[in-house]
Formats: C-alpha cells, sequence, structure tokens
C-alpha cells in the first residue's frame, strides 16, 4: 500500500502542489495532466486516497458511482463528448500507473488509436 504523505496527488489535493483545476467537489478533483497524451488529457481523483483500482470495495461503491456519473458531464464540458473520448484506470507497475492513487485519465481532442501502449 502507498504512502498518502508521500502521494504526489494528495499533496496536489492539500495545495502543496498546483493543478489546473477542471472540477472540484467535497469528493474529488479533476484537473489537467501536466505530460498529456492527447489534446485533452484529464485526471480525476478522488480526495481519498485509494492506491488502486485493487483496493475498492463496497465501501467506495458511492464514490466510484460518482465518479463514473462525473465524467460523462466533464467530457462535455472539455467539448469532447460527442467527438469521442476514452477513459483509462491503470492499475498497478506493468499497466503503467505512475502514481500510486487512484486515478481516471480522461483522453481526447483527437482520433486515438486502437492500440494501447
Amino acid at each position: 500500500m502507498s504512502d498518502s504523505h508521500n502521494c504526489i496527488f494528495c499533496k496536489i489535493l492539500d495545495g502543496e502542489i498546483p493543478s489546473n483545476k477542471v472540477y472540484e467537489d467535497d469528493r474529488v478533483l479533476a484537473f489537467h495532466d501536466i505530460a498529456p497524451n492527447a489534446p485533452v488529457h484529464v485526471l480525476v481523483i478522488p480526495k481519498e486516497h485509494i492506491p488502486s483500482l485493487n483496493f475498492v470495495d463496497e465501501s467506495n461503491n458511492v464514490l466510484i458511482a460518482h465518479i463514473v456519473a462525473l465524467i460523462p458531464k466533464l467530457a462535455r464540458g472539455l467539448g469532447v463528448s460527442e467527438s469521442g473520448y476514452r477513459v483509462v484506470i491503470n492499475c498497478g507497475e506493468d499497466s503503467g500507473m505512475a502514481v500510486e492513487h487512484l486515478h481516471f485519465h480522461i483522453l481526447g481532442g483527437r482520433h486515438l488509436p486502437q492500440k494501447l501502449g
């Protein structure tokens, strides 16, 4: 399990590291990725430190449902809901997960290749 005190996303949530916010409420923060892989690349993170999808269980159902319902609204606001967007959740080192804090990538703004990796 990762240490939330050393987590870059927790530091963003605490205001120690600035971010280009897209959305915030009492449960989540959405912000532009600092190294985007598409013209639109937004990260949606829970304010609760959850190391990865492997740590989601029944106790997180309401939070995860909130995030999943929020993503299409964010995509509309980002202008990619009509053209299409991809939602990615990496889990673990082999997936390329760089920060051990559950996060959802919203990618769009151009045709995205079918092949991952």
